[in-house]
């Protein structure tokens, strides 16, 4: 199938999700979809069978890493050649997708929707650990990922099956340094992307440090001495 499955991986998004997922199908039906409720304690599940929506729901809070894997094991057992991660927080603009599936058609094996691709990076804390985390990338395998922080990344089929299989790709900055090394072809589409409206979000300023601490290390040091799944 050459659709492209809209993943959109929610925890505690009973504020948004309406919204997000309504906006996806009522205005881009050409995408396939389906939710992974990470184990949300709120009212996220019932809001979507609700509307009768495609949900997977978690037993338990698995964390990002595990969501999204379990959207991309969904998207190889029913075929799909496209998969991309889409926030259930409104972050992310449905009107970008279709851009980034033509640009995979050019042969890239994961397309990034960078807000840095035609824009400079604003100056924060934030921002600053973004850039070191580009000059990380860039040192260790030689190419320029301009907003390695981004949460909008569209896998192809090659890819879809490498995360459904492994059991260490979290969808992180440090595994597409890691796939870069191992061959994968990255490229990034500017795209603009909405502040959060509703609910929390998880990264607060000491908990984005730790992040950022945390992705340098790994991206500088342990991505060197790691063996494919």
């Amino acid at each position: 199938m050459d659709k492209v499955l809209v993943i959109i991986p929610a925890y505690n998004e009973g504020l948004n999700i309406e919204r997000v997922v309504g906006g996806v199908i009522e205005n881009y039906s050409m995408f396939d979809y389906v939710i992974i409720n990470d184990g949300s304690t709120d009212n996220t599940s019932e809001v979507c069978r609700s509307h009768g929506w495609k949900i997977i729901d978690l037993p338990m809070n698995l964390g990002l890493a595990g969501a999204f894997q379990t959207g991309l094991k969904y998207a190889w057992r029913h075929g799909y050649n496209y998969a991309i991660q889409f926030d259930g927080d409104g972050q992310h603009r449905p009107e970008f997708i279709e851009p980034m599936r033509k640009k995979m058609d050019e042969g890239y094996d994961i397309v990034i929707g960078s807000r840095y691709v035609d824009e400079k990076k604003p100056f924060s804390i934030r921002m600053v650990g973004s850039r070191m985390l580009s000059t990380a990338i860039w040192l260790t395998t030689g190419v320029t990922v301009k907003d390695p922080t981004s949460g909008m990344r569209m896998f192809s089929r090659k890819m879809i099956k490498e995360f459904a299989d492994g059991l260490n790709y979290g969808p992180e900055p440090d595994t597409i340094s890691y796939l870069i090394k191992q061959g994968a072809k990255v490229a990034e589409i500017q795209v603009a992307m909405d502040e959060r409206i509703l609910g929390e979000s998880y990264l607060k300023p000491l908990s984005a440090a730790r992040y950022m601490g945390k992705m340098l290390f790994s991206i500088l040091l342990i991505q060197s001495f790691r063996k494919r799944d």
